[in-house]
């Protein structure tokens, strides 16, 4: 067993296809074929089977899958821990983040690392909150930025920072489903709005598996509203949706701060909204993360320019 066949074995379980395997490991087809055969045979057991035009797992490939993918992520974090020990500003960081994280929070302080470890090798990985969690689990990242950790015991916040929950609404004009009633914006442009008048509102949402979808669906419960609802792909689908009239949404306001200040954008206040959440910096439980990872987590807690109005707080 080695660990091209591993790798092969892995895209392979990840993609269905052996081109588009063969495709990110930019190697041929044939050795990836040639891998994945000679991995079965050392085995024993078949591990992936035809499925019309592609491939899929057996159950022993999906059992397999995942050790393979531990083994990968092991050996990946074993060589950034051996090269950051002695120099850890030169050694290796795996991130993920979600998606709101990844585009609106994590990017000053990557800035503000990568100006003080110049040498630090970087990678980030931005989805949503199924994905980060996943890759964490499977060694595959060193940290995780996202909301709470799955209450499982596997996974343990290192640091955390405000992650304040909004209903954004256009600046100056109704949103489709009808006009407000609630009293005209305040000076730092928030509207008072009742429940009703939200419940009136056409709602934009994540797609499933976002942690912002949950907590909207959450917050529907809480008001006991059953309001009509649209679903987007992305942070900035839905804000230029918002800006364009389509409707409302829950939103980190780290995501629309600039809208918000600008005044493209106003923020709805009713009862149980703005939202109080965390962003959680994340490793797994029991384990302390890899020289240079713990260096990008100490730097979480220095405050950085466009890095909000707080930063990260050490656990």
């Amino acid at each position: 067993m080695t660990l091209t066949q591993l790798r092969s074995f892995v895209e392979v379980a990840a993609t269905g296809s052996v081109r588009e395997a063969a495709a990110r490991l930019v190697v041929s087809q044939p050795a990836v074929s040639a891998a994945v055969a000679a991995l079965q045979r050392d085995l024993g057991v078949p591990l992936v089977a035809r499925d019309g035009r592609g491939l899929e797992l057996t159950p022993a490939g999906q059992v397999f899958a995942g050790y393979a993918r531990q083994v990968l992520g092991l050996l990946e974090e074993a060589r950034g821990a051996a090269a950051g020990q002695l120099h850890p500003e030169r050694g290796r960081v795996r991130l993920a983040a979600v998606t709101t994280a990844g585009e609106h929070v994590l990017p000053p302080y990557l800035a503000a690392f990568r100006a003080r470890c110049p040498e630090a090798e970087v990678t980030l990985e931005v989805g949503n909150r199924s994905r980060v969690w996943e890759l964490l689990g499977f060694r595959e990242v060193d940290l995780v930025i996202a909301g709470r950790p799955p209450g499982n015991g596997r996974f343990a916040s290192l640091a955390t920072r405000t992650n304040r929950l909004v209903v954004v609404a256009p600046a100056g004009r109704a949103p489709a489903g009808g006009a407000p009633a609630g009293a005209a914006p305040a000076g730092d442009g928030r509207r008072q709005v009742s429940i009703q008048e939200l419940a009136a509102q056409v709602w934009l949402l994540r797609e499933p598996g976002s942690g912002t979808r949950s907590t909207t669906e959450e917050l529907f419960d809480e008001l006991g509203i059953s309001p009509s609802t649209l679903t987007l792909g992305s942070n900035g689908a839905i804000r230029e949706s918002v800006r364009a009239g389509l409707g409302v949404t829950l939103i980190s306001r780290d995501a629309v701060i600039r809208e918000l200040e600008r005044g493209g954008l106003e923020q709805w206040c009713c009862s149980g909204v703005p939202l109080e959440r965390g962003w959680h910096a994340v490793a797994r439980a029991g384990e302390e993360p890899p020289p240079t990872a713990k260096l990008f987590l100490a730097g979480l807690a220095v405050p950085v320019k466009g890095g909000g109005s707080e930063p990260f707080r050490l656990s």
